[in-house]
């Protein structure tokens, strides 16, 4: 894991964004204003998955998923164990993905459990990678929920941990949740 982080650096009318290694570095207190910390996990090195499942577990209020292949068991149990004990949980999907049994057999799992599931209706990919929780943590990066991509596949994971990140995620999810024309309730 390499952990990074990310300062806001303003001056006048100009504002700058550094990304610095965790060791401390700094532009100097009277400029530097922290504004996330962010968490680089790679696969199969790190099993990326695995972070992002202890983020469900620790999920209070709501987890929304937007990924484009989800075939991976644990996953799937962790969304639908913290749906059980009361966090809003929703997932959007690509359609196209649901030919494949597994992601198939993931789906109707989180379905049956009462967890909403939306699909594209348009022609494109839904390609996008990322967990939102609590508007505090977004992951996003290159790995689907899928065991190919925690396991044998070369991957990222960013775990960014920031307030106001978080919440411009929250936003494009819950636009994308209540787009009728692009997306549809998966039954």
């Amino acid at each position: 894991m390499i952990r990074l982080r990310l300062f806001v650096i303003g001056l006048g009318c100009c504002t700058w964004l550094f990304v610095w290694p965790w060791a401390g570095l700094s532009t100097g207190p009277i400029l530097e204003a922290e504004a996330a910390s962010v968490d680089v996990w790679y696969g199969p090195e790190d099993e990326p998955l695995n972070h992002v499942v202890r983020i469900y577990e620790e999920a209070n209020r709501y987890i929304y998923v937007a990924v484009y292949g989800m075939t991976s068991f644990p996953a799937a149990k962790a969304l639908i164990a913290a749906h059980k004990r009361g966090v809003d949980v929703r997932v959007i999907t690509d359609r196209s993905r649901l030919k494949d049994r597994k992601q198939r057999a993931a789906i109707s799992a989180l379905r049956e459990a009462g967890v909403p599931v939306m699909v594209n209706r348009h022609d494109s990919l839904m390609h996008l990678k990322q967990v939102v929780v609590d508007d505090e943590v977004n992951a996003n990066g290159s790995m689907n929920h899928t065991t190919s991509g925690n396991r044998y596949n070369d991957e990222r994971l960013d775990v960014i941990r920031d307030h106001a990140i978080s919440v411009k995620a929250r936003e494009k999810f819950l636009s994308m949740w209540k787009d009728q024309e692009r997306f549809r309730e998966w039954k």
